[in-house]
This record gives C-alpha cells, sequence and structure tokens, in this order.
C-alpha cells in the first residue's frame, strides 16, 4: 500500500519458523548474525550488509560494524544500526536474543535448515522475501553440483564437531546430510541428541571406517584431534563446506570429496 508521496508499507512475510515479519519494500540495510548468511548478503551486494559478527570471515575483505558474536550479539549495537532486516538461525542464535531485536521493532528473519534441499529453499527465500534481492545464479550452480555427485565413499563415520568434552554429529543435522551425500554414513545419525556427548572411549571403540574432523567449530588441525584416534584412518575437512549454507555450497561437493579421500592413519 502506498501514500501520496509514494512509500509502500512492509510487506508481511513469513520466515522459516512461521514467524510473520514486517519486511521493507526496498532493503537498504542488512545485520546477520550467522557466518554463512553474511556470506550470501556479500555475493547479493555487499553493500547491503551494515553489520555482521565477529565470526563472519567471508568474504575475507568485509567492511563493516562488528556486532560481537552469534551467541551474544550487541544488542544495542544492532539496533543503532537500524538495519531493514536481521538475518539469524534458530540453531545458531538465541531466541531471548530475537526477541529483544523484536520488542525494539527490529525486522527479524530466521532460517531453519537441516538438509542440502532445505537450505537451498530457505536461501531462495531468504536472498527474494527478506533481501528484496534476485535469485544469485551460484544457487542454480550449487543445486546443480550436488547432482553430479563424485562416487560414494561408503563409510561408516564418527564427526566429532568439539572436545573437551567430545561432541559429535547426531541426527537430523545439515552436516550429517551432506556427508551422506558423499556416501559417509554418520554412526550417530540415529542418536536422539542432534549433538551428542560420546566420551573419547566409547568413540575409540565403534566400529567407523573413518573419523571425520571437520575445522570448526572446533578446530581441529593435523596436531589436534587424530593422536586422539590412533590407528584410525581420519580426515581433516572443512567446516565451512560442511557446515556453512551458501556460495561454499558451489564447491562443497569436489572439495570434501577430496579431503574425504584423503583420510590417512596419522
Amino acid at each position: 500500500m502506498r501514500d501520496a508521496a509514494g512509500w509502500r508499507a512492509p510487506d508481511q512475510c513469513t520466515d522459516d519458523l512461521g514467524n510473520r515479519v514486517f519486511v521493507p519494500a526496498v532493503v537498504r540495510r542488512v545485520v546477520s548474525l550467522v557466518p554463512s548468511l553474511t556470506e550470501t548478503v556479500a555475493s547479493l551486494d555487499p553493500g547491503l550488509l551494515a553489520g555482521a559478527t565477529d565470526w563472519c570471515s567471508h568474504p575475507p575483505e568485509l567492511a563493516l560494524s562488528r556486532i560481537g558474536g552469534t551467541k551474544n550479539p550487541d544488542i544495542a549495537g544492532i539496533i543503532g544500526l537500524a538495519p531493514d532486516v536481521v538475518l539469524a538461525n534458530e540453531e545458531e542464535n538465541r531466541g531471548p536474543d530475537l526477541d529483544a531485536l523484536r520488542a525494539a521493532g527490529l525486522a527479524v528473519w530466521v532460517t531453519k535448515i537441516r538438509d542440502l534441499p532445505g537450505a537451498l529453499r530457505s536461501l531462495r527465500r531468504m536472498i527474494t522475501m527478506a533481501c528484496r534481492q534476485t535469485t544469485p545464479a551460484w544457487l542454480d550452480a550449487a543445486e546443480e553440483a550436488w547432482l553430479r555427485l563424485p562416487a560414494g565413499l561408503a563409510k561408516a563415520a564418527v564427526i566429532p564437531i568439539w572436545r573437551r568434552p567430545w561432541m559429535v554429529v547426531g541426527s537430523d543435522t545439515f552436516a550429517g546430510d551432506l556427508l551422506a551425500r558423499l556416501g559417509v554414513t554418520n554412526i550417530y545419525a540415529g542418536h536422539g541428541d542432534r549433538y551428542p556427548r560420546v566420551g573419547i572411549d566409547e568413540l575409540r571403540g565403534v566400529a567407523a571406517d573413518l573419523v571425520v574432523l571437520p575445522d570448526e567449530p572446533y578446530r581441529f588441525t593435523a596436531s589436534d584431534g587424530p593422536e586422539a584416534f590412533p590407528g584410525s584412518r581420519t580426515a581433516l575437512v572443512s567446516g565451512r563446506h560442511l557446515t556453512w549454507y551458501g556460495p561454499s555450497l558451489v564447491e562443497a561437493p569436489s572439495v570434501l570429496g577430496r579431503q574425504l579421500s584423503a583420510a590417512r592413519i596419522r
């Protein structure tokens, strides 16, 4: 609806959680609370980004206001940036923080992503409805890339994501879905928790062909992680390609495929 001056009232949209979000007809300022969503918006138009978290590292040349972490954002700082929309994720960000932003009158768009098809749908909706942008070519390229996968590895694996305490990928996760599409069966896919805590003795005792060690959220490296699994084949993989949903999805099948194939006893 427009007034005499041509102003148009915000449209009511629905985010992935079914929340009503009033998005301006023209979006010029976006704050992102999720690294992969920051990279997504930057691929559309870096000038849209008014703020992002301290963990938003791609693209590396981003120059914008930093507003804290995903779990401890600077609420007052975000409000002060006067964004047209704030982008969040139901797993990465805390409900009370998002409620505080809504209470300040900000439009908050929350994504929910559990698998690759859901990620592609969610990103398409977020880009076109929450950011008012056209669908980028890389989104179709990502879908195509995951239709042309390298030969499956047919390996059973455990996928630690943290140590002290040890935690692994469990059920209903985006990372688990990507690995399954590459032929890696997650031994803990049937666990009741999405990211269960599992003792190292149990992890060493399961019948796994492979231990997959991403470099985020915990930064596993050749000298920090493989030594906990003596005699086991370990694969060091890119956490960005395993857990981020955005432009990295285009090259993720080839990157992860190479890293998984390079698994060895270290």
